[in-house]
């Protein structure tokens, strides 16, 4: 029988240095590439082989592929005119720390799998809550902790078992889902929201969602206190309410204190979803944004928007992880250990819906540390600048209009003339492959977004999109807004 043609150590060293060249010259690249792929549906598949080979080939080959079958295939998040969605970023300094901890291969589900995978974690998970000047009820110091998840969508599923099992007296956990459970966050919350009401099995039905204020688009406080007591009238028991720093659509900013002091009084779990906007809050004139996060059960934001670091990370805390554990832990023999039975250390395998768990924690820690709190502040501060400055463009011309404020890097704004020529403006730019927008509907109309936060993206980018977009919409409604 063949021997595996393993890579021994030799051939890594050789091949590893030859794909970091690859990623090296791709990022030197990456702005005179078209964003979006010009491929039509199925156009990758097709230049792969229909099974795989039978002999191994060797690296130079597969590297090689990558030119020819992927890399037509991609849309480019790192080009410095990508704007659609929310930043992805990532830093050299993070994928080298992804590259350790694929090499090192450990299983961080216990402390006992991995000491270091939990430790420098629970730091890490301090360190960004000192960053962030995040409340001392979530430091792993007091009663509570952090711990990295993959996204804040499973944040907030966490966040909604751990919500039920506090409703429920601890019910819960052993009979499931007895009474009729609510959740509630504003209309602009993010659909991960309804998706983990929905695997918690409160069902879609199972979100209220609360009206907003026409113009800054947070939650209204009083919407949300009519809904709870309307529900606590019918009989059912209100578990959670999300609240949302940075929406994904305006990065609107619900009202914390005002909301938390409802939960409070309910005695409702108080999730705070700040999955883009939380990294804002490393710059202390962004702080404001987060009064209130003191009422807070739970709080997450993702790094891995717009702090430097790769996918996936996002920072979950909560002010209770005794209650957290308690709503999760499963036990079987095979994980007993005596570090575990001790009680001296964290297992985040209690943490989080899966068992298995990577090594995501060097990524902070290298990033962290090469950037230093100076460097992750001028970052943000840099796409909060660019941001005024697009703005200012808009605002300068008659034939656009702001449609929401812009507390962070995200700018919303669309044509006058209405949203047949917005659309047709959104879809001509990015047809251009020299910048990618996307859209959302605010009030029912259509809104371009043009989400800034690349670490390339400099205001000759922003000037020269701006440029791209004004000249487009000259073809389209002429110079001074006239349908042509």
């Amino acid at each position: 029988m063949a021997e595996a043609p393993h890579m021994d150590p030799d051939e890594f060293r050789r091949h590893g240095h030859a794909m970091v060249d690859w990623i090296a010259d791709y990022w030197s690249t990456v702005a005179q590439r078209p964003i979006t792929s010009q491929d039509p549906p199925g156009a990758v598949a097709a230049r792969l082989p229909l099974a795989a080979p039978e002999r191994g080939e060797e690296f130079p080959a597969i590297l090689a592929d990558l030119d020819k079958v992927v890399v037509p295939g991609l849309t480019h998040w790192q080009h410095p005119n990508f704007y659609g969605y929310f930043p992805a970023n990532i830093s050299g300094p993070s994928v080298l720390a992804d590259l350790l901890s694929s090499g090192l291969g450990v299983q961080g589900m216990l402390w006992a799998t991995s000491p270091a995978c939990t430790e420098v974690e629970t730091v890490m998970m301090d360190w960004l809550a000192g960053l962030l000047d995040l409340p001392e009820r979530f430091r792993s110091t007091g009663t509570g902790g952090g711990v990295i998840q993959d996204s804040a969508s499973s944040a907030t599923l966490v966040a909604t078992l751990a919500a039920l099992h506090r409703a429920s007296g601890g019910q819960w956990r052993a009979s499931g889902v007895q009474r009729r459970y609510r959740a509630y966050t504003s209309t602009q919350g993010h659909s991960s929201i309804e998706k983990a009401a929905r695997i918690a099995g409160l069902g879609a039905d199972g979100v209220r969602p609360v009206e907003v204020d026409p113009e800054a688009f947070g939650m209204r406080p009083d919407a949300l206190r009519a809904a709870i007591e309307a529900d606590l009238a019918a009989g059912d028991v209100p578990a959670i309410v999300v609240a949302t720093i940075g929406t994904t659509s305006t990065t609107a900013i619900d009202p914390l204190p005002e909301i938390g002091a409802i939960c409070a009084e309910y005695g409702i779990w108080l999730h705070v979803d700040a999955a883009y906007a939380g990294a804002a809050a490393v710059c202390p004139e962004l702080r404001w944004t987060h009064a209130g996060l003191e009422y807070a059960d739970s709080y997450c934001f993702d790094p891995h928007k717009w702090l430097l670091t790769g996918f996936d990370c996002d920072a979950f805390w909560v002010a209770d992880r005794a209650g957290l554990v308690e709503a999760l832990t499963v036990m079987p023999e095979y994980l007993r250990n005596a570090a575990t039975g001790s009680g001296a250390v964290i297992d985040y395998r209690d943490w989080q819906v899966s068992l298995g768990r990577r090594f995501r924690a060097l990524k902070l820690w290298f990033v962290l540390r090469w950037y230093g709190a100076e460097g992750l502040r001028a970052h943000i501060r840099s796409g909060v600048a660019l941001a005024d400055r697009l703005a200012g463009l808009v605002r300068a011309d008659d034939r656009f209009e702001l449609v929401a404020p812009h507390p962070f890097s995200l700018v919303c704004f669309r044509l006058r003339a209405g949203d047949e020529q917005s659309t047709e403006l959104l879809e001509r730019v990015n047809a251009t492959g020299r910048a990618y927008l996307t859209h959302t509907r605010v009030d029912g109309r259509y809104t371009l977004r043009m989400a800034i936060g690349a670490p390339q993206t400099t205001e000759a980018h922003v000037r020269r999109t701006w440029e791209l977009i004004s000249d487009t919409a000259t073809v389209l409604v002429g110079p001074e807004g006239r349908h042509s």
